[in-house]
């Protein structure tokens, strides 16, 4: 569905926009991919490696509604990445961070209804469930920007959802290379948070074909979450070093024991390998959820399920997680 379409990309110089540019052109043959972001030496060094001739470069900040407006024209479908992610640099810049995640997401809704974009996903982050911090907080905004935009497309063709997600091994400012920096400084004891703490993990790759693979499920309004595995990060700190010791230093601010992607409250429907969480408003067209558009059918949770990475039922051994991480070791 890529093939001959013009795809924009919010904050498409970070790690996801990269992978998922990398596996469009492996994949598809897309008229144009439209990089959007606003720092220009990311945009220069991502340029010389993907230089494809479908390839463009459009500097611009998502709170900048003229500039994605102007990139926005001709656009089939918008992947919005684009975020201001860290926790405690949220707790201190509280505007900041609204500014960015919900006030550009309004401007990415609003320009993409003006422009009748097919189809828009917004990438979302298991924070947004229940939110503890501002980044949570604004996250969850947003997702509810992105769903109740369904309702103001009027008979245009646009359509909204969101993907959800937990971390994603390897990224940037994650437990994964701060252990390995440490690791490869010398360091003999890691420090660990709270011994009884979990969390998803999942692959950039794994997060990007999910992406590609919810805009041919999606009919608008869902917030889909995949089936990922969890794993105890005092088993994670062993697997990266067996020798070092752990040390404990207790739960940050704005950081749970447990992640959760679907809380008690959600109605969600189960697929075979991922959950939809339902919308709480209606909208002017009529879906039926437990039928995505390329035929799969999923069944109605009962009242009460979480999805939370401390009862989860898939969990990763050393051997799986080591596998996994192996690029960033």
């Amino acid at each position: 569905m890529f093939n001959g379409k013009n795809i924009l990309i919010t904050g498409g110089t970070g790690s996801f926009g990269k992978k998922y540019t990398e596996i469009l052109l492996q994949n598809y043959k897309p008229n144009k991919i439209i990089i959007y972001s606003r720092d220009e030496l990311k945009q220069f060094e991502m340029a010389q490696k993907y230089n494809d001739k479908c390839m463009r470069y459009f500097i611009g900040d998502v709170r900048d509604k003229e500039r994605l407006k102007k990139a926005m024209e001709d656009v089939d479908i918008v992947i919005h990445a684009a975020a201001l992610k860290h926790v405690p640099v949220a707790e201190y810049n509280p505007m900041e961070c609204i500014k960015t995640n919900i006030n550009g997401a309004q401007n990415v809704i609003d320009c993409a209804i003006e422009h009748e974009v097919e189809k828009v996903i917004a990438l979302s982050t298991d924070k947004a469930a229940a939110p503890i911090n501002l980044y949570g907080a604004t996250k969850l905004a947003s997702d509810k920007l992105f769903i109740a935009a369904n309702n103001l497309v009027g008979k245009r063709k646009t359509r909204f959802s969101v993907v959800r997600y937990g971390n994603v091994i390897g990224s940037r400012g994650s437990v994964v290379p701060f252990f390995v920096n440490l690791i490869k400084k010398g360091e003999k004891e890691l420090p660990i948070t709270h011994k009884d703490m979990t969390r998803f993990l999942i692959t950039l790759e794994e997060g990007v074909k999910f992406v590609l693979k919810n805009f041919e499920r999606m009919q608008g309004g869902e917030i889909f979450v995949p089936k990922i595995p969890s794993m105890k990060i005092v088993d994670l700190a062993k697997a990266l070093c067996p020798k070092c010791k752990l040390k404990e230093i207790g739960i940050r601010p704005g950081e749970k024991l447990h992640e959760v992607m679907i809380t008690k409250d959600d109605k969600c429907i189960e697929f075979s390998d991922h959950y939809v969480i339902k919308p709480t408003i209606n909208f002017s067209f009529e879906a039926d959820y437990t039928k995505n558009m390329i035929g799969e059918k999923g069944t109605e949770k009962e009242i009460g399920f979480e999805y939370s990475s401390g009862k989860n039922d898939w969990w990763l051994t050393c051997e799986e997680f080591l596998e996994k991480a192996v690029e960033f070791i």
